[in-house]
Protein backbone atom coordinates (compact mmCIF):
# COMPACT_ATOMS: atom_id res chain seq x y z
CA UNK A 1 0.00 0.00 0.00
CA UNK A 2 1.41 3.26 -1.25
CA UNK A 3 0.48 5.96 1.35
CA UNK A 4 1.04 10.25 0.45
CA UNK A 5 0.69 13.06 2.43
CA UNK A 6 -0.92 15.13 -0.18
CA UNK A 7 -1.18 18.23 2.72
CA UNK A 8 2.71 18.07 3.05
CA UNK A 9 3.75 20.82 1.18
CA UNK A 10 0.89 23.34 2.97
CA UNK A 11 1.77 26.90 3.80
CA UNK A 12 -1.38 27.41 5.86
CA UNK A 13 -2.68 25.33 8.90
CA UNK A 14 -4.36 21.94 7.90
CA UNK A 15 -3.84 18.35 9.26
CA UNK A 16 -1.81 15.65 7.29
CA UNK A 17 -4.39 14.11 4.40
CA UNK A 18 -3.27 11.05 3.54
CA UNK A 19 -3.88 9.30 -0.03
CA UNK A 20 -3.68 5.78 0.66
CA UNK A 21 -3.38 4.26 -3.20
CA UNK A 22 -4.47 -0.08 -3.58
CA UNK A 23 -7.57 -1.83 -3.84
CA UNK A 24 -9.63 1.00 -2.77
CA UNK A 25 -8.03 4.29 -3.39
CA UNK A 26 -8.98 6.53 0.26
CA UNK A 27 -8.37 9.56 1.06
CA UNK A 28 -7.90 9.49 5.04
CA UNK A 29 -9.18 13.22 6.19
CA UNK A 30 -9.16 16.14 3.45
CA UNK A 31 -6.98 18.94 5.13
CA UNK A 32 -7.75 22.40 4.80
CA UNK A 33 -4.88 23.41 2.22
CA UNK A 34 -6.46 25.00 -0.84
CA UNK A 35 -5.84 22.73 -3.75
CA UNK A 36 -5.33 19.66 -2.17
CA UNK A 37 -7.79 18.52 -5.22
CA UNK A 38 -5.00 18.97 -7.20
CA UNK A 39 -2.14 17.28 -4.64
CA UNK A 40 -4.62 14.08 -4.73
CA UNK A 41 -4.67 14.60 -8.68
CA UNK A 42 -0.60 13.84 -9.25
CA UNK A 43 -0.95 10.33 -7.48
CA UNK A 44 -4.05 8.86 -9.17
CA UNK A 45 -6.93 9.78 -11.09
CA UNK A 46 -10.25 8.73 -8.89
CA UNK A 47 -11.02 8.55 -5.28
CA UNK A 48 -13.22 5.77 -3.68
CA UNK A 49 -13.91 7.28 -0.58
CA UNK A 50 -12.82 9.71 2.24
CA UNK A 51 -12.08 8.41 5.62
CA UNK A 52 -12.89 11.03 8.66
CA UNK A 53 -10.75 10.34 11.91
CA UNK A 54 -13.13 13.11 12.97
CA UNK A 55 -14.13 16.78 11.86
CA UNK A 56 -12.78 19.55 13.04
CA UNK A 57 -11.86 22.49 10.51
CA UNK A 58 -8.08 21.72 9.68
CA UNK A 59 -9.28 17.77 8.60
CA UNK A 60 -12.37 18.51 6.58
CA UNK A 61 -12.20 22.55 5.12
CA UNK A 62 -11.35 21.17 1.39
CA UNK A 63 -13.94 18.05 2.00
CA UNK A 64 -16.72 19.14 -0.51
CA UNK A 65 -13.97 20.04 -2.99
CA UNK A 66 -12.45 16.39 -3.08
CA UNK A 67 -16.14 14.68 -2.82
CA UNK A 68 -17.04 17.32 -5.77
CA UNK A 69 -14.09 16.39 -7.91
CA UNK A 70 -14.16 12.79 -7.19
CA UNK A 71 -17.93 11.54 -6.38
CA UNK A 72 -15.96 10.21 -3.63
CA UNK A 73 -18.05 8.39 -0.67
CA UNK A 74 -17.62 9.83 2.55
CA UNK A 75 -17.54 7.63 5.60
CA UNK A 76 -17.30 9.10 9.69
CA UNK A 77 -18.99 8.69 12.94
CA UNK A 78 -19.98 11.87 13.51
CA UNK A 79 -23.35 13.46 11.72
CA UNK A 80 -22.59 15.15 8.26
CA UNK A 81 -24.91 15.66 5.33
CA UNK A 82 -23.29 13.80 2.65
CA UNK A 83 -22.21 10.79 5.14
CA UNK A 84 -22.84 7.98 3.10
CA UNK A 85 -21.64 5.29 5.79
CA UNK A 86 -21.59 5.83 9.35
CA UNK A 87 -18.71 4.45 11.13
CA UNK A 88 -19.21 2.72 14.37
CA UNK A 89 -16.82 1.28 16.88
CA UNK A 90 -15.54 -1.71 15.68
CA UNK A 91 -16.62 -1.64 12.21
CA UNK A 92 -14.25 -2.61 9.14
CA UNK A 93 -13.45 -0.64 6.37
CA UNK A 94 -10.55 -1.37 3.47
CA UNK A 95 -8.27 2.11 2.91
CA UNK A 96 -5.59 0.73 0.51
CA UNK A 97 -4.84 -2.89 0.41
CA UNK A 98 -5.37 -3.51 4.01
CA UNK A 99 -8.57 -4.19 6.03
CA UNK A 100 -8.66 -1.62 8.63
CA UNK A 101 -11.21 -1.54 12.29
CA UNK A 102 -12.01 1.70 13.27
CA UNK A 103 -11.62 2.37 16.71
CA UNK A 104 -13.76 5.03 18.85
CA UNK A 105 -11.10 7.43 20.32
CA UNK A 106 -12.90 10.54 22.04
CA UNK A 107 -11.61 12.99 24.19
CA UNK A 108 -9.73 15.60 21.46
CA UNK A 109 -12.94 15.40 19.46
CA UNK A 110 -16.20 13.95 20.56
CA UNK A 111 -16.49 12.07 16.24
CA UNK A 112 -12.93 11.09 16.56
CA UNK A 113 -12.10 7.70 15.22
CA UNK A 114 -8.49 5.94 14.87
CA UNK A 115 -7.76 3.04 12.02
CA UNK A 116 -5.95 0.46 12.83
CA UNK A 117 -5.34 -2.69 10.26
CA UNK A 118 -2.10 -5.60 10.95
CA UNK A 119 0.14 -3.11 9.73
CA UNK A 120 -0.73 0.19 10.04
CA UNK A 121 -2.52 2.71 12.47
CA UNK A 122 -3.92 6.35 11.02
CA UNK A 123 -4.67 7.79 14.42
CA UNK A 124 -6.13 11.02 13.78
CA UNK A 125 -5.31 13.78 16.55
CA UNK A 126 -5.47 11.39 19.32
CA UNK A 127 -2.36 9.93 19.35
CA UNK A 128 0.59 11.32 17.22
CA UNK A 129 4.33 10.43 16.49
CA UNK A 130 5.49 14.20 16.96
CA UNK A 131 3.51 17.48 17.32
CA UNK A 132 5.87 20.17 19.08
CA UNK A 133 4.68 19.74 22.47
CA UNK A 134 6.36 16.21 22.54
CA UNK A 135 8.57 13.81 20.64
CA UNK A 136 8.38 10.37 19.98
CA UNK A 137 4.72 9.88 21.78
CA UNK A 138 2.47 12.76 21.87
CA UNK A 139 -1.54 13.25 22.28
CA UNK A 140 -4.90 15.51 20.87
CA UNK A 141 -5.13 18.43 22.94
CA UNK A 142 -7.56 18.74 25.41
CA UNK A 143 -7.67 22.00 26.53
CA UNK A 144 -10.41 23.05 24.90
CA UNK A 145 -14.42 23.57 25.43
CA UNK A 146 -15.72 19.64 24.86
CA UNK A 147 -12.98 17.97 25.17
CA UNK A 148 -11.28 15.52 27.60
CA UNK A 149 -8.13 14.56 29.16
CA UNK A 150 -9.98 11.56 30.86
CA UNK A 151 -11.58 10.51 27.43
CA UNK A 152 -8.08 11.10 25.74
CA UNK A 153 -6.47 8.57 28.16
CA UNK A 154 -9.40 6.03 27.67
CA UNK A 155 -9.10 6.21 23.95
CA UNK A 156 -5.24 5.41 23.92
CA UNK A 157 -5.48 2.89 26.25
CA UNK A 158 -8.14 1.43 24.01
CA UNK A 159 -6.33 2.09 20.93
CA UNK A 160 -2.94 -0.18 23.00
CA UNK A 161 -5.91 -2.99 23.76
CA UNK A 162 -6.53 -3.64 20.17
CA UNK A 163 -3.57 -2.90 18.28
CA UNK A 164 -1.84 -5.98 16.65
CA UNK A 165 1.39 -6.73 17.48
CA UNK A 166 3.09 -6.14 14.08
CA UNK A 167 1.50 -2.44 13.27
CA UNK A 168 4.93 -0.62 12.34
CA UNK A 169 3.67 2.45 10.37
CA UNK A 170 1.95 5.02 11.98
CA UNK A 171 -0.24 8.45 9.81
CA UNK A 172 -0.84 11.26 12.37
CA UNK A 173 -3.25 13.90 11.88
CA UNK A 174 -0.46 16.35 12.82
CA UNK A 175 3.96 16.10 12.80
CA UNK A 176 5.80 13.00 11.60
CA UNK A 177 5.10 10.04 9.89
CA UNK A 178 6.90 7.04 12.26
CA UNK A 179 7.50 3.39 10.73
CA UNK A 180 8.89 1.15 14.10
CA UNK A 181 7.71 0.39 17.16
CA UNK A 182 4.18 1.96 17.16
CA UNK A 183 3.51 0.51 20.45
CA UNK A 184 6.16 1.66 21.75
CA UNK A 185 5.11 4.72 20.63
CA UNK A 186 1.67 5.00 21.70
CA UNK A 187 2.57 3.55 25.13
CA UNK A 188 4.73 6.84 25.53
CA UNK A 189 1.51 9.19 24.36
CA UNK A 190 -0.17 7.58 27.23
CA UNK A 191 2.23 7.77 30.32
CA UNK A 192 2.76 11.89 29.33
CA UNK A 193 -1.46 12.18 29.01
CA UNK A 194 -2.05 10.04 32.42
CA UNK A 195 0.50 12.94 33.99
CA UNK A 196 -2.23 15.17 33.39
CA UNK A 197 -0.52 18.16 32.97
CA UNK A 198 -1.02 20.81 30.17
CA UNK A 199 0.04 19.82 27.23
CA UNK A 200 1.13 23.97 26.51
CA UNK A 201 2.32 24.99 30.19
CA UNK A 202 2.53 28.55 28.53
CA UNK A 203 -1.00 28.84 27.19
Amino acid sequence: MSVHNVTAEAETFTCNAYLAEGERTVLVDAGSMPGVVDAVANYVDDVDAVALTHQHGDHVAELDAVLDAYDAELLCYGDHQRRTRKLEDGDTLTIGDEEFEAVYSPGHADDHLAFVSDSTIFSGDVVVYSDGAFDDGSFGRTDTAGQSREREIESIRRILNRLPAGVEHMYAGHGDEFHGDVRAVVERALERAERREPKYPEE
